[in-house]
């Protein structure tokens, strides 16, 4: 039976047999792993893609198989006693620890939590920018890798990091591994296993300490150890709980410390250990909630893992075990699931027994509302909590909240203040001098913590010098919000001064809308999100009609919230602001807080909406609608972002929605390698839905596919289609694709590459994949991508040499030759070939020309079209607006009040052409023959009829026009006065480029996207002093 620590040696092992996922409990119930061994194989049991056995052979560290105490002559007699001593002591103390969790009736939340938690390997650097609870949120969409059968080889880790959000199991973790290792069940080859929580530490970063000095503070035992033996022995190291450390930690500027007899403080003597400095040989657990993990530069880490909280089903499994009351239990599930914020919230086994606790109070009673809300959630485990005190210390069960609260205010204002002072400071961990700037001495502490034990702890730890915290971190954020409405009842300005911004003047009274604004502004720019649950506490407790639950506590101000709900929205809707997608997600959340959902509505009518948007995204705007796609457990058979007009910033807020679609369209929405990442994040996320993938017209370049291919090689990726025609790839993209078509996960059944200049040499490594016995590709589009007879030849070789599953090939406008037409058509023969379809049309020279203008076409203006006040010139390729009228002969084509003109030749296929002009403005536009001629009515006019489609410009900027919908575009970079449009008539897009005037790069514009009926015709509406002109493209 392995433990904790084996799961955290055997992660980095599989990593490379891409197993991510491994099961454990961390209950009291259910103690012992949830993995069942035989010999050297390991069946891994849970929530991954798909479960199988792995063969290991296991070391911890550099030393393997039996115990130093056991193995070397090397230790004294008094080395042996030190180790027997040390564990009996680790073994008598877990054993009192769960014994006592057993015996104690309701005081401890572990013996109530009996599901399953996960650990799950995966890297973490940098800083977190989103509080943990929005966090919960990735859990159930961050990607499971299914695992092989594979002989491994053990890696060497010295040092791992294990994160897991406030009350997910992360301590019971550390009790349970240290207790099977006392035990003699586990990990053996351990000969020295030291438990050091920072929350004791703590009590001692300001003494001086050597490292030997330290540990037998902690264990007195060690004593006999002589510290020469400790380089000599196998010892591990746990570090309990970072997010409590207050001993700074510099890896910068630290003094080195090699000796362990050497003295020095606490915090030099960890970031020696930790750098290798001091005892090399040592291995080293850490566990920290994620917000603190950044502390730890990541090259000190071996490897992050993460503990995660209840999956859903195990969620209702946790209900169902701890209610029994079947009913009951059915009816309380349900009502925690149509509660998004509180379904969230669950994946933390503390708030499902605070769910429990409240749900089945409040269901015995027949007119009280069921909450809603986090906050309604906590004033009511408040009230429940403190009737339970009072059934128990005064005999009493005292139903009117009023006297309740009233009769315990005192008390719970004392403890709001500290975790008000505390939440502001970071801490979620306190000491006597932590109670005393809250005016509460260490007796009053204890009374606290005896009366109130499901609301606020004691511990006594090293030294019997005491700690303090309460039941959960979002409990301590819940009592902060409460003591800064309870300030402003009684005007405690240095309190509410907190929340003043900087360049705003407040009065001596100011309104409580001012206040929550501050308040708003405080935790949007916090570090990490510290104070985003404080936030949503904050402005639901505000509401009138939530502080009628906590009356005697608090009393309703005269104050209204329409303000601050305003300000909410306009944070989420302009781009002005910068928020990022979680601060997005966390105000969308603080508005449900205050029951404002003006805001969800409107975005829900926004996706319904079948017709384009004229209206811009904001990248908050994309954040939210992405949270309500991800949240309302619906599958979408199609998701069209090319209906969300926003910035790159806003498309990539929406990327994580693409989970929970079919097909998702995202051509020319203007993406660059910048958003690839999320997109292959997308591609990897457990039970997505993803099939079809239309990435074209974007700029997303070598690079941009590289991380694609990350994605597109994951065993949970689905996707069949995928579309990346014009997106600017040449030969090392296609270097990448062929790795994803011999992968095994991989499941694409076709891909278009057109318009992409890849060139024989491209082709030739794709014909590689092609080769590949894994390759399950039946489409491949290689239309436009300059490929000759070379090309041909190498694809000609890859369908032969393997028999192959693709049955469709496009190679039109391409230039194979006859050759490489001959070379590919005896292929539809060969019996032994699956090869259907066969494409090689429009092909030639011209199409050997990079990007797009291997498509130009020649115009000219037609004379027949032109309005009498339109001058043609230039082989009527220019054209200019005069006032003076010309003298053109009668003719129906011809457009006689507005000053338009259409192409001479018509268009379809493929076509681009470019146009310049000077002055401000020009219309450039396509149009079918049909668009009426005669007057100035808008049925004339190019972009406000169905007959044509325009590009107005004006001054670098831009709008596109269509049967009188105007969509107005984002400004480009650097100011142009040159286009190139590009026309598929067949794939019914028409695109805009400027063209940059030094350099003649394209940068797209826009896209349009119809059904071509039709032949089309280019036209221009031409301004007084703005004539307009097409380019010779050589």
């Amino acid at each position: 039976m392995y433990s904790v620590l084996s799961l955290l040696t055997f992660i980095p092992l599989l990593s490379s047999a891409n197993l991510h996922l491994s099961r454990f409990s961390s209950t009291c119930s259910l103690l012992s792993p949830q993995i069942t061994m035989s010999s050297a194989n390991i069946m891994v049991h849970g929530a991954s893609c798909l479960t199988s056995s792995v063969n290991l052979s296991i070391t911890i560290g550099n030393k393997k198989g039996h115990s130093m105490v056991e193995s070397t002559g090397h230790l004294q007699q008094g080395s042996h006693l030190a180790v027997d001593d040390v564990l009996e002591r680790h073994k008598t103390s877990m054993k009192t620890l769960v014994e006592r969790i057993k015996t104690e009736d309701n005081q401890n939340l572990l013996n109530r939590i009996s599901s399953q938690l996960y650990i799950i390997e995966g890297q973490r650097e940098g800083v977190n920018e989103e509080h943990e609870v929005l966090q919960m949120e990735k859990i159930t969409r961050r990607h499971k890798e299914r695992n092989e059968d594979k002989k491994l080889k053990v890696q060497n880790l010295r040092i791992i990091l294990t994160i897991g959000i406030a009350g997910i199991g992360k301590t019971v973790s550390v009790q349970k591994f240290i207790l099977d290792w006392a035990e003699g069940k586990a990990n053996q080859d351990v000969d020295f296993m030291f438990a050091l929580p920072f929350r004791e530490l703590n009590l001692i970063k300001d003494d001086q300490y050597s490292l030997h000095g330290l540990l037998c503070a902690f264990h007195p035992e060690l004593k006999h150890l002589d510290p020469e033996f400790y380089d000599q022995i196998k010892a591990l190291f746990i570090f309990d709980g970072l997010d409590e450390s207050r001993i700074p930690l510099d890896f910068e500027q630290c003094e080195k410390v090699s000796d362990i007899t050497t003295a020095s403080s606490v915090g030099v003597l960890m970031t020696n250990l930790i750098k290798g400095e001091l005892l090399p040989s040592a291995l080293i657990w850490i566990t920290s909630r994620p917000a603190a993990a950044n502390q730890i530069p990541p090259k000190y880490i071996n490897r992050v893992t993460e503990i995660q909280g209840f999956s859903d089903p195990q969620k209702e499994e946790y209900f169902r075990k701890r209610i029994s009351d079947e009913d009951q239990a059915k009816r309380i599930i349900s009502h925690i699931k149509t509660v998004r914020s509180l379904h969230i919230m669950c994946h933390i086994p503390v708030f499902c027994w605070i769910s429990a606790t409240v749900l089945q109070q409040i269901m015995k009673r027949r007119h009280t509302e069921v909450p809603k809300t986090l906050s309604e959630m906590y004033s009511h485990f408040l009230l429940t909590q403190t009737n339970k005190k009072n059934e128990k210390y005064e005999e009493k069960d005292q139903r009117d909240s009023k006297n309740l609260l009233e009769s315990n205010r005192t008390i719970l204002l004392k403890l709001a203040k500290l975790a008000f002072k505390q939440l502001m400071k970071g801490n979620v961990m306190f000491y006597e001098e932590d109670l005393r700037e809250s005016s509460i001495d260490v007796t009053e502490a204890s009374v606290y913590s005896g009366i109130f034990s499901e609301i606020f702890r004691e511990e006594c730890v090293l030294y019997q010098r005491k700690v303090y915290c309460f039941v959960h971190l979002s409990f301590q954020e819940f009592l902060a919000a409460v003591y800064v409405i309870h300030c402003y009842e009684i005007n405690k300005k240095e309190i509410l001064w907190i929340f003043k911004p900087q360049n705003r003047k407040w009065s001596e009274n100011v309104p409580l809308d001012e206040v929550l604004e501050g308040a708003v502004d405080k935790a949007v720019g916090s570090k990490n999100g510290q104070l985003d649950l404080f936030l949503r506490f904050l402005l639901g407790i505000s509401l009138e009609t939530n502080q009628r639950l906590l009356p005697g506590l608090l009393t309703p101000p005269q104050s209204s919230s329409e303000r601050v709900r305003e300000y909410i929205k306009s944070l989420i809707k302009e781009d002005y602001y910068h928020i990022s997608s979680e601060t997005s997600m966390n105000l969308l959340f603080c508005l449900s807080e205050m029951n404002d959902q003006s805001l969800s509505r409107e975005l829900q009518e926004f996706l319904n909406s079948e017709r384009d948007s004229v209206k811009k995204l904001s990248a908050g705007q994309c954040s939210a609608l992405a949270n309500m796609l991800l949240t309302s457990r619906k599958v979408l058979d199609k998701l069209d972002l090319r209906k969300y007009k926003s910035s790159e910033d806003g498309y990539r807020r929406l990327i994580p929605a693409l989970t929970v679609c079919r097909k998702a369209l995202l051509s020319g929405c203007n993406l660059t390698k910048n958003s690839c990442e999320a997109l292959s994040s997308a591609l990897q996320a457990a039970n997505s839905s993803l099939n079809v993938l239309d990435l074209s017209n974007n700029d997303l370049q070598n690079s941009g596919v590289e991380l694609l291919s990350a994605g597109l090689k994951s065993s949970c990726n689905q996707l069949k289609i995928l579309r990346l025609a014009l997106c600017k790839l040449g030969k090392r993209a296609c270097e990448n694709l062929a790795s994803v078509l011999q992968s095994a996960d991989s499941s694409l059944k076709e891909l278009d590459l057109s318009n992409n200049d890849v060139q024989d040499s491209g082709v030739e490594l794709l014909s590689d994949g092609l080769k590949g016995s894994h390759c399950k590709l039946e489409i491949l589009r290689l239309s436009g991508c300059m490929v000759t007879d070379k090309g041909c030849s190498s694809l000609a070789s890859a369908l032969k040499s393997n028999p192959s599953l693709l049955r469709e090939l496009d190679l039109t406008y391409n230039h194979p030759g006859e050759s490489g037409v001959k070379l590919l058509s005896k292929l539809l023969e060969d019996p032994h070939c699956t090869l259907e379809k066969l494409q090689m049309d429009h092909g030639g020279k011209i199409r050997m020309n990079p990007g797009l203008r291997k498509y130009a076409v020649d115009l000219t203006l037609d004379r027949n079209t032109v309005n009498s006040n339109l001058y043609l010139s230039e082989r009527n390729r220019k054209v200019n607006c005069l006032d003076k009228k010309q003298s053109y002969a009668d003719h129906p084509d011809r457009f006689d009040r507005c000053a338009q003109v259409l192409s001479a030749e018509s268009l379809t296929g493929r076509c681009y052409w470019e146009v310049q002009w000077s002055g401000w403005d020009a219309d450039i536009s396509v149009s079918y023959r049909g668009i009426r001629r005669k007057g100035l009515g808008a049925v004339c006019v190019f972009g406000n009829n169905n007959q044509s489609w325009s590009l107005n410009c004006y001054n670098n900027r831009y709008s596109v026009s269509h049967n009188k919908q105007k969509t107005v575009l984002p400004a480009p970079s650097s100011p142009s006065n040159k286009v190139g449009v590009y026309l598929d008539w067949g794939s019914g897009t028409l695109s805009f480029y400027t063209i940059s005037p030094d350099t003649h790069t394209l940068s797209h514009l826009h896209t349009l996207t119809t059904t071509f009926t039709e032949p089309l015709y280019a036209g221009f509406r031409v301004y007084a002093g703005s004539p307009v002109q097409l380019c010779v493209m050589e």
